[in-house]
Formats: C-alpha cells, structure tokens, sequence
C-alpha cells in the first residue's frame, strides 16, 4: 500500500507548517485549545486560493473555502488522515502533543505528553512528522527521544530507528513509506540545542535514509543542509526532499533504485521569494502532483480547504 496518496479526502492543511524551525526557541509551551466538544467550524475570510497554473483549478477550486477547524496550537506539523475512522492526526510541536480531530468531537489530545524525559541539551522535544505504516499504525518522528516510533494496538511505543551506525540519530523529521514496507526519513538538527554545535550530536551530518522492512538502513543523501518534508513519485522512482533552509531555500529531487538515492537536482527554487520560513512539508497524490507548503508563517490554527474534488 503506497503512503503518498494522501490527498483522498479534501486537503487538510496546517496554518503552521513552519516546523523548519529557523528562530524559535527550544521552550516548550503549553497550549490553549478549543474544548473537543466545540465543533463549529469558521470560514476563514483572509484567506484566498491563488493558482499561478490553470491546472490547479481542477485540483482547488478557486472558490473553495477554507475553514478553521480548530485553533490556539502552539506549532502545529505532521498531519496525517486516517481515511476509515476520518479522523485527523497531528502535532504541536511545541506543546508537546499529538492531537486527534473528528468531525464530530473536534480536536482533542491523542498523546500527551509525547516526551517526558530530560530536556537537557534539546531545543525541540516533541513528535514532528507522522505517518502511517502497512498496517495502519502510526509511525512518530521524535525530536525529544531522537527516534522515529510506532504505536502498537495496545498504545504503547515500539523503535523503529534510533540509530545509524551506532550513532544516535539527530531528530528524524518527516516520513514516507514506500509500497514494499521501505520507509524513507530525513534527520535534521532541529531538535538538538545548538543544532550542529550540540555536544549531544553524535552523525556530523544531517541525513536522509532508507530502512528496508527487514530492517537494513542505507544513507541515501548526506549533503543537504536542512532535509525535512519527504515523498515519493507515484512510481517510487523518485525521491523528493525539502530543504528547509533559510538560505537554501529548495526541493531536490532524486532517483531512486536498489542501490540508493543518485541524480540530485533542484526541481523547485524559492530563493527568489523575499517571505520567511523556508521549504518544509509535502504530499503527492496520485496523479503524481506534488503538494507543498508555503513560506509564511501563519497563526497556531488547523484548517482545511473545503472542495469538490476527489482523487
């Protein structure tokens, strides 16, 4: 089962995708969230489609509403659907939470807290990027523990990486399964106080794997400065990778095959672009169009684009 199809059911978006982390501080602040009984929705009048291709007509209407569902997050990332229960996913990176939304109950805590250990020496402790294994399980990127997780049945937490040669991991960052169980994950520094100069740091490079369902992990990328939002074509045949720099502010695209990730390239530039933030997170559907988030920053709120379209 392919884990970049995500755009099934509407386009769910985060009023903060700006998990590239540039000036925030490592402070871990507790949010303020609509009770999950308070389910109204509010069309959000500021906001506007603007499509520089007429293709993105046929995908988002022009005309489509976007609704906050619900607000007073603190920094808000990894959105996931899970399309039997419609039911939404995702976290507060700086609240320390993830958070589950209904239709019916609104947004409530799913994991809190998702750390609870010794903050020392960490700038980001929370999940980041989340996805979805074969089987339906949640798969976490955690800054705090420096890992990626899985949720089993029973809700208690299973490793699934933490380290690459013996060497903890930086702060996996965002997720991707491939159709064969190969998961594809970026490790930024986000997490680590002091970023590359933290003593805690142990890879000297911030890193883009591959880990096979039987287990074998292979380095496919070393040399971006800021690999963050991850997918795959379609076809797997190609590895996109967000680089969230402020200055070096790209998507590089890879080929993938059996022995790594080769033909490096940038298939989209903003360096142009004078807004702050930089390259973060991404979906494909199955069209092969590729879904990005923008560069600014925006309130603590969820929200969603409300249209007629189906893929």
């Amino acid at each position: 089962m392919k884990r970049n199809t995500g755009l099934a059911c509407g386009c769910f978006v985060m009023a903060l995708l700006s998990g590239c982390g540039g000036s925030d501080s490592g402070t871990s602040t507790e949010p303020v969230i609509e009770t999950a009984t308070d389910t109204a929705v509010e069309t959000i009048i500021e906001a506007s489609i603007l499509g520089l291709d007429p293709r993105l007509d046929a995908l988002i209407p022009t005309d489509a509403e976007v609704e906050k569902l619900a607000e007073g997050f603190v920094f808000i990332e990894g959105p996931v659907w899970l399309r039997g229960e419609s039911r939404l996913l995702f976290s507060d990176v700086r609240g320390n939470t993830i958070y589950q939304w209904t239709e019916t109950d609104g947004a409530s805590p799913f994991i809190d807290p998702v750390f609870d250990g010794d903050r020392e020496g960490l700038r980001s402790i929370s999940s980041n990027g989340l996805t979805l294994d074969e089987q339906g399980r949640l798969i976490i990127c955690e800054h705090g523990n420096r890992r990626i997780s899985r949720v089993e049945t029973n809700g208690t937490r299973t490793v699934v990486v933490d380290r690459y040669e013996g060497q903890r991991l930086n702060s996996p960052n965002d997720a991707v399964y491939g159709s064969d169980g190969t998961l594809y994950f970026t490790d930024p520094p986000y997490g680590l106080d002091g970023l590359e100069a933290s003593p805690l740091r142990e890879v000297d490079f911030n890193g883009v794997y591959r880990l096979t369902a039987d287990g074998e992990l292979t380095l496919l990328v070393r040399d971006q400065s800021r690999p963050n939002g991850i997918v795959l074509s379609p076809d797997e045949t190609i590895l996109y990778v967000a680089n969230s720099d402020a200055d070096n502010k790209v998507w590089m695209a890879y080929d993938l095959d059996d022995s790594g990730a080769s033909n490096g390239r940038v298939f989209f530039d903003i360096n142009d672009q004078d807004a702050p933030g930089a390259a973060d997170g991404m979906k494909v559907d199955r069209a092969g169009h590729l879904f990005r988030d923008g560069t600014r920053r925006g309130l603590g709120h969820l929200a969603r684009w409300r249209a007629s379209w189906d893929h």
